[in-house]
């Protein structure tokens, strides 16, 4: 089983978790910005998580046998507060760097205006920059939160297509499928979604414009939830190529339209004694 995952936030994760997916067979991966898990004070905190992104995780990653991607935004959850929201001006810079295909996560966390105006904003960048968006759709109020998001995507002229719609679940399926739009969906341990209610939705909606991650924030998660979505799929009765599709052929068709995946095999799951900006993965007397 090859892997693909297409929303995973590594930066919350330990090298254990990249050794663990790399053997089970994911081999790329996009990890979306997110909140810190505590409120930035400044637009200097974004700056250097950005710079992150694009530099030492990716770096960590490919030490463990995994191409790194990333998608840059102001989160929904932070659009809400003033000191943050000056980051919209910083983007574009970062929108251009090599292996962000994305802008994302956008969208809608308590669905306020402050919010509203920050994800209008961001989708005229992703026009401006000719990239794919990831939305985020609100934890509470979910319903009326998609189709509100749908609304705003369509009057932005942004063709859906482009737009994947995450955090999904058997209430809102229906109208993201109907949309145009790619359908996401977050596999939890006890939240969201389990796999095998996954498996469900593919049963009744098909494989087409389907994209399955593991997200594998701060809270309780795991970053292997696409594998076994993946082993749920053949259990299920899906055959070998419908997984790959899922899992692998669907995450490269949309965020192939960024023009900027980077997918060349690596050496594998053994750290080297490379270095970023001087410092490696390695520790103690290792060479």
């Amino acid at each position: 089983m090859k892997i693909f995952d297409p929303h995973i936030h590594m930066t919350s994760r330990t090298t254990d978790d990249y050794e663990n997916m790399y053997a089970a067979g994911v081999r790329a991966l996009v990890e979306p910005a997110f909140w810190l898990g505590q409120p930035r004070t400044n637009v200097g905190s974004f700056t250097d998580y950005f710079d992150g992104l694009i530099g030492w995780e990716r770096f960590r990653a490919s030490q463990f046998g995994i191409r790194h991607h990333c998608t840059i935004a102001l989160n929904p959850k932070e659009a809400n507060d003033p000191r943050c929201t000056e980051v919209l001006d910083v983007l574009p810079r970062y929108l251009a760097k090599d292996g962000v295909v994305a802008v994302g996560e956008v969208g809608y966390d308590s669905m306020t205006d402050a919010e509203e105006k920050a994800f209008t904003q961001q989708l005229e960048l992703a026009i401006e920059h000719d990239l794919p968006v990831l939305v985020h759709t609100p934890h509470r109020d979910k319903l009326a939160g998609t189709r509100r998001t749908l609304d705003v995507v369509r009057e932005s002229g942004i063709d859906p297509a482009r737009v994947v719609v995450d955090h999904l679940n058997e209430v809102t399926v229906g109208l993201v499928a109907e949309s145009g739009c790619w359908m996401g969906f977050s596999i939890y341990p006890d939240t969201k979604m389990d796999e095998h209610r996954m498996v469900a939705i593919l049963k009744e909606y098909g494989t087409d414009r389907m994209l399955v991650n593991s997200a594998a924030d701060w809270g309780r998660s795991d970053p292997l939830k696409t594998y076994r979505t993946g082993n749920a799929m053949l259990e299920a009765g899906f055959s070998e190529s419908e997984v790959d599709k899922v899992l692998w052929d669907n995450p490269v068709a949309f965020y192939g339209q960024s023009e900027k995946l980077m997918l060349d095999p690596l050496p594998g799951a053994a750290p080297t004694a490379e270095t970023f900006e001087g410092n490696s993965v390695l520790r103690g007397a290792r060479k």
